[in-house]
């Protein structure tokens, strides 16, 4: 199979952004009862964009205490699970271990790390899509990034300063909750696009 080329950065500048989700359709979860009612909304999907953010580390084999926050996107809208909140926690446990519903995201393997130790169960049901770009003959990872530009010809805006922000804060400022809803939606947008199958668990 003949080796693809990722976007370069020079190239992804060039784009026209891609047109993201906004506050109105981000739904921010903190309480159990917030939780409950994202549960009703989100169980009956059979695909979910599905990311997490941690608070960063800043020393060598300093261990992360993340995932603080944990989204999962539908195609229109997003919500943003923070997890101070036993409730919440809980909420994203019964979700990630939810086999009718399929989570899609990139470079998901840390991610299974740091869950399986903090919040004590495995994801099931999970597609890299990172995984799906290598069978399709892109050696490099393309990331979330990388996909949008192939699939729509588009750039995907991600803040630097929102990326290595304190995730572990209680109060997210518009700029964490607009981009971590969007790193999940970005996944669920890529994987309708691509035409695939729902995943079996």
């Amino acid at each position: 199979m003949p080796h693809l080329p990722s976007p370069t950065r020079e190239e992804l500048a060039r784009l026209e952004p891609l047109a993201q989700l906004g506050l109105p359709d981000i739904f921010v979860v903190s309480t159990r009862q917030q939780a409950e009612e994202a549960f009703q909304a989100l169980a009956g999907s059979t695909v979910l964009g599905f990311d997490t953010e941690s608070k960063p580390t800043f020393f060598r084999d300093q261990v992360s205490e993340g995932p603080h926050v944990v989204q999962f996107s539908t195609l229109h809208k997003a919500w943003v699970f923070q997890l101070h909140d036993a409730g919440c926690r809980d909420t994203v446990s019964a979700l990630l271990e939810l086999e009718t519903a399929a989570k899609v995201g990139f470079g998901l393997a840390g991610d299974h790390q740091q869950i399986r130790r903090t919040l004590g169960v495995s994801p099931r049901n999970v597609l890299d899509l990172n995984v799906v770009f290598r069978s399709r003959g892109y050696a490099k990872e393309l990331g979330v990034r990388g996909a949008v530009a192939v699939v729509f010809n588009r750039r995907f805006i991600k803040s630097r300063k929102a990326t290595t922000s304190n995730w572990a804060n209680r109060q997210l400022t518009e700029s964490q909750i607009v981009y971590s809803a969007n790193d999940a939606w970005a996944a669920i947008q890529v994987f309708h696009a691509l035409g695939l199958p729902p995943p079996q668990a």
